[in-house]
């Protein structure tokens, strides 16, 4: 198996909130062709995060935009929810302040495709601290502007804060795809170059944290608790090689359902994807043929998401300038 060498994003800043990176892989073999189920195909090379994003890059992220808490990022069962708990919030709206509760390395959820989408413009955004607005949360790869519903909203190719590529969003349905089950037969992977789950393989170990198991979903019991807390999602990467695509992402399959940038249609809406799987779902859906969408703004226990990048974001230098980051290397950062 083939694990690329991880990228990470670091950004110059002059606020006080604490900064996150986000670990990266690079998806290459750019110009693949989709599987017989229509999707994998990406002419391009992009990266895309290792794990969801998890407790602690979530938790910065509300601590810098959302002491007033103006568009909702906050879900109170984020804190309540044995289940995923989570994130605890204190104070008055004004002054509300975040803090992990447990493990932070474990994946965020009842977060909603606008939430992700507000996550990605704060990270394109350079983290900026402050109101949830343009320079925020608003605008950047996706122009938002408050919206709360509807499925009319794309990547915006250039960040208009920056007048730059955009350099982070929620990845597109082929990229999500391509990353989870991509492997070309020359290099190892599956006749068809495209294996059944996530894993680069076509069959899945158990979902406790050991040898040979590879995924948290239901099998008929939960996967273990870990750290002592009464949480059923796990870690990001707790389960190593195991849980591995080709490229070196960890959990595309299980924890948590992942929101991608695809429209579905469905007979009663339009809605947006999801792939993956969850915890508390069966290992079937963690198969690269089962794809799912809901009402974009569904938050739940079984809801997370990553993130997508330019190329070899660790070329990219930065510079803030009143909360905006400015690319110093345009013609490196584009795709």
């Amino acid at each position: 198996m083939k694990l690329a060498a991880l990228g990470m994003l670091a950004l110059i800043t002059t606020t006080g909130h604490a900064q996150i990176t986000i670990p990266t892989v690079t998806v290459g073999d750019a110009g693949n062709a989709n599987d017989s189920t229509g999707y994998g195909a990406v002419s391009y090379v992009y990266n895309i995060a290792v794990t969801e994003v998890n407790l602690f890059q979530y938790t910065a992220f509300l601590n810098a935009v959302a002491a007033t808490d103006t568009y909702s990022l906050y879900n109170t069962s984020m804190g309540t929810d044995l289940n995923i708990a989570g994130i605890s919030r204190s104070g008055s709206s004004g002054s509300y302040t975040y803090a992990v509760i447990g493990t932070g390395a474990r994946p965020v959820t009842y977060v909603s495709w606008f939430d992700a989408a507000r996550f990605a413009n704060w990270v394109a955004n350079g983290q900026a601290s402050g109101a949830q607005g343009n320079a925020t949360t608003e605008n950047g790869a996706y122009t938002l502007n408050g919206a709360m519903g509807g499925v009319s909203f794309t990547k915006n190719a250039i960040n208009p804060n920056t007048g730059m590529t955009t350099t982070w969003w929620i990845p597109s349905e082929n990229e999500w795809y391509k990353a989870a089950y991509y492997q070309p037969a020359a290099q190892g992977g599956d006749s068809d170059n495209y294996w059944l789950y996530p894993t680069a393989s076509n069959t899945l170990g158990g979902n406790t944290i050991g040898v040979g198991d590879s995924a948290n979903y239901y099998d008929g019991d939960y996967a273990q608790a870990q750290n002592g807390l009464p949480s059923r999602l796990t870690d990001g990467g707790a389960y190593g090689s195991n849980s591995a695509s080709f490229y070196g992402t960890s959990d595309q399959g299980g924890n948590v359902f992942e929101w991608n940038d695809a429209v579905f249609s469905s007979e009663f809406s339009s809605e947006r994807c999801l792939r993956g799987g969850s915890w508390d779902l069966y290992d079937f859906l963690l198969q690269s043929s089962s794809r799912y969408g809901n009402m974009p703004s569904l938050e739940n226990p079984n809801l997370g998401f990553r993130v997508a990048s330019v190329p070899e974001p660790s070329t990219c230098a930065f510079l803030i300038i009143g909360g905006v980051a400015f690319s110093l290397m345009r013609r490196r950062c584009k795709k």
